[in-house]
């Protein structure tokens, strides 16, 4: 029970009452009032509506996506005979940020109500709702009741998987450019027959098909697609190059999104796609295999991944994935490295990888770095600060130059733009037919 601000009101209005009652000699008369005046506020508390028959039903994804505004929706349904009015509060994990938690509520008789609002979680793993309070006004107006709705529930957070429903319905669409990803007309860049049609102005000679053509008696040319059945694996370094931050984010969140995206694009091509988790040794395979079925167990295998301060061993972990697998394929490579020295470790050990397969390794910059290089320099501080910069670009610079020496191609980008950056270069490997 939780007294109201009449309540309040009504006890400081019964203190000119003392007074003149003292005055009077009469000092009895404000403790009769205030005792008359709890008993009225607490006879009210057992009058108030019961919430004995009110449900409360909380809906949402069956996995939230971190980073992202999750839809919480709340279904109210009271079986009892009485209206109920009353604040509700709902209790989401701590460390979600809620765009509301507390409603005003009328809760009619068997006609159910719903409220929603948005949660975004700050980090994947494992949380839980923590329950229900609401505070049902009583008749009078002097107290609210509070009553606990046991709707504790266990809730999981996974890397960003509303951008693949998004990713999905604009690809339908065809407007992926408003995701920022660039994909060209692929028809006639494939090497799979699709069809035949009339010849154009313009078209490649080449495509004709002689023998249609005199079949019809006009000019006939051969459509082709782009060839399905080809193969993504992506592998993703857990060590201690992978704990650092960008904007108060791991780098390693941001591979995760940028990893989704890439095998629902090939998911979605009707490729395979395979996995490779590794640090000082190899912590999870997943081998190559197409369809959506694929994409949740990818899902799965990543959303508890953590960064974890030991050396990684490349060398162990791409030896190991070819002993498992032949068939030429686009590897990704999800690491970072800054200076000369890690750049030839991974030459050598991602070196081989790329005699084989079309190899690519994914790092994600940090804007800061080309903030501080545009930036004024006005003090000693902004002087130092520029010059790092500059040093740890140019430290950058050199060691794209010896990977890319070993056949390996690299793709470096800020954490907003890596995923289409990655889905884009996988669409140009496709038209480009270079697998």
């Amino acid at each position: 029970m939780v007294p109201t601000k009449r309540f309040w009101a009504l006890v400081a209005a019964g203190i000119p009452i003392a007074a003149v009652a003292a005055a009077a000699g009469s000092p009895m008369v404000a403790v009769v009032y205030d005792v008359l005046l709890i008993l009225v506020a607490y006879g009210s508390a057992f009058l108030a509506p019961s919430t004995s028959r009110l449900t409360l039903k909380r809906k949402f994804d069956t996995v939230l996506s971190v980073r992202a505004a999750n839809k919480i929706t709340l279904t109210l349904e009271n079986e009892g005979l009485e209206t109920i009015s009353a604040t509700l509060r709902d209790e989401p994990p701590p460390l979600f940020a809620a765009t509301r938690k507390e409603f005003k509520v009328k809760i009619p008789s068997r006609h159910p109500i719903e409220l929603t609002y948005h949660v975004t979680p700050s980090e994947r793993g494992s949380e839980s709702f923590r329950g229900t309070h609401l505070r049902v006004e009583c008749p009078l107006g002097l107290v609210l009741k509070e009553v606990r709705l046991a709707t504790e529930e266990p809730v999981r957070v996974y890397p960003n998987v509303l951008a693949l429903r998004e990713f999905d319905l604009l690809k339908q669409h065809g407007r992926l450019k408003e995701l920022g990803i660039r994909k060209s007309r692929s028809r006639g860049l494939g090497t799979e027959f699709e069809s035949l049609r009339d010849y154009g102005e313009g078209d490649d000679y080449r495509k004709i098909d002689w023998k249609a053509s005199a079949r019809r008696g006009k000019l006939v040319v051969r459509q082709f697609e782009q060839e399905r059945n080809q193969c993504v694996i992506v592998c993703i370094d857990i060590g201690r190059h992978m704990l650092a931050e960008v904007h108060g984010v791991r780098k390693l969140d941001h591979v995760l999104d940028a990893l989704l995206m890439l095998v629902n694009a090939a998911a979605l091509a009707g490729d395979f796609v395979g996995l490779l988790v590794y640090a000082d040794t190899v912590r999870r395979y997943i081998p190559p295999r197409k369809g959506r079925a694929q994409v949740g167990i990818i899902i799965n295998a990543v959303h508890d991944l953590v960064a974890e301060p030991v050396e990684s061993d490349p060398i162990a972990a791409f030896a190991y994935l070819a002993t498992r697998w032949k068939r030429r394929s686009l590897v990704v490579n999800f690491t970072d490295y800054e200076d000369v020295d890690r750049a030839r470790d991974l030459a050598t050990s991602f070196g081989p990888i790329a005699r084989r397969h079309l190899a690519l390794i994914c790092r994600v910059q940090d804007p800061r770095i080309e903030e501080v290089l545009r930036g004024r320099v006005a003090t000693i501080e902004d002087m130092y600060q520029k010059a790092a910069g500059t040093m740890l670009m140019e430290d950058r610079r050199a060691a794209t130059s010896i990977v890319g020496s070993a056949g390996i191609h690299n793709l470096d980008s800020e954490p907003q733009d890596l995923a289409a950056k990655l889905v884009s270069y996988y669409f140009l490997v496709k038209e480009r037919s270079l697998l």
